[in-house]
Order: C-alpha cells, then structure tokens, then sequence
C-alpha cells in the first residue's frame, strides 16, 4: 500500500458543516470527533477534489482530454463502479496533527477519572478552543434594518490551523495520477459551508509518506504532458 498526505492550512475560518446545529446554541455545527476535535470527513474531501479535476480536465485541449478524463476516473472512479472500475484512491478524513489528538486525548481520560465538577478539561473545552461562533443576519433593502428572523450563527473552524487527510492506494499510482491529483489539489481553494460568503480559504498541498511536499514537482510533469 501507498501513502500520500494532503494537507491543508485554514487561511480563513471555516465551517465543516455537519447539515445540522444544537439547539438554542448554534444553527450550524461543524464536524467533530467525540473528543471535541472538529474535522473534515474524508468522503467531502474527495468529492471536493474530484470537482476540482473535472473542471481542469474540461478546459484541456482536445488532443490529451481524453487520457486525463480516463486518469480521472482511475482516482475517483466511476458511477455505478464495479471491481474493475473502482476508485484507485481512499481518501481519509482531513484531521488536525496526531501529536496533538493523542496527547489531549490522554489528558481527557485522565479527567474522566475526576467527578464531573472538579474537571479541568473537557470535550467542550478542546471545541471551543478550536472554534469559535459567528453570526450573521439578513439586511431589508427597504429600511437597513436586519430582516426579521433571519439571524443565524455558525460554529467556524479557526484561522491558521492545519489539516492532514491521508491517501491510500493498493497499488503504486502512476506518474498522471498524481500529476492530477497534485493539480486538483492546488486548485482546491475553498472547502465548507459558507464558500461563497469569504469562509473556508484554504492553501493545499500534496506530501508523499516522508512528508516532502511533491506538489510542483507533479504540476511540472502535468504542464509538459498537456503542453500541444
């Protein structure tokens, strides 16, 4: 088996939404383990890449479309994929550094020894010290007033933190595998709830298992082999 990292450094705050909120806290929550730690499921991550390659791949030349089409569908596969045509790729959940979930989660079952009110560190606790909650309303054109009901809140991820989601293939994938998925990955730019409302900037790169960032050597191999 091979291993890749993707790693990715929140450039604003993000929102990995879970569709759903905590009443009379928040309208929408993001990921979380159960130790508080918020995370980006590995299933969203690989749609979101997919995206991004299909839409290179779209605006290629004729000539060379159709072999990176059929790269395409070895990393992501296809739909209604058999055996044969399955994706290549197992893309895990995008999480912040091991180091810092094992020794919190060490901390945690300590605190878990104590009676609940002499605890010093709980679940929420590492949450909140992760995110934070932000609000926005809707503004009436009319008067510039806030539009009734329209307050809503959102738990985001903060600023500045990293993320590392692995990438598992069986086999050794070939020089266009990863000379696309290093090109889907540079063009991953927003990822969450709130794209589009400044949420969720994100700077990616690709790392081979060694952790040495294999991103431009692998755009370099994919800018030759498209160049006609």
């Amino acid at each position: 088996m091979k291993i890749y990292h993707l790693k990715i450094q929140l450039l604003s705050d993000t929102t990995f939404g879970r569709g759903d909120g905590v009443a009379g806290l928040v309208d929408q929550e993001v990921e979380q383990y159960s130790n508080g730690f918020p995370y980006l499921r590995g299933r969203t991550l690989k749609g979101l890449l997919s995206e991004e390659c299909d839409n290179i791949v779209v605006i290629l030349p004729e000539e060379c479309r159709f072999r990176w089409q059929e790269t395409a569908s070895h990393l992501f596969g296809i739909s209604g994929s058999t055996l044969e045509t399955i994706s290549k790729m197992h893309v895990g959940d995008a999480c912040l550094p091991k180091d810092l979930r094992t020794e919190v989660g060490r901390q945690l079952d300590q605190e878990r020894t104590r009676p609940e009110h002499q605890r010093k560190l709980t679940e929420s606790d590492v949450l909140s010290s992760l995110t934070t909650i932000r609000r926005q309303t809707a503004i009436d054109p009319k008067d510039g007033a806030p539009a009734e009901h329209s307050l809503r809140s959102s738990r985001v991820v903060l600023r500045d933190l990293g993320f590392t989601a692995s990438l598992l293939f069986e086999e050794t994938p070939t020089a266009d595998m990863l000379a696309l998925l290093a090109v889907g990955t540079l063009a991953l730019r927003r990822v969450g709830s709130g794209r589009n409302r400044g949420r969720g900037h994100v700077c990616c790169t690709l790392h081979d298992s060694t952790g040495k960032d294999i991103t431009q050597d692998h755009l370099r191999y994919f800018e030759q082999e498209t160049r006609v």
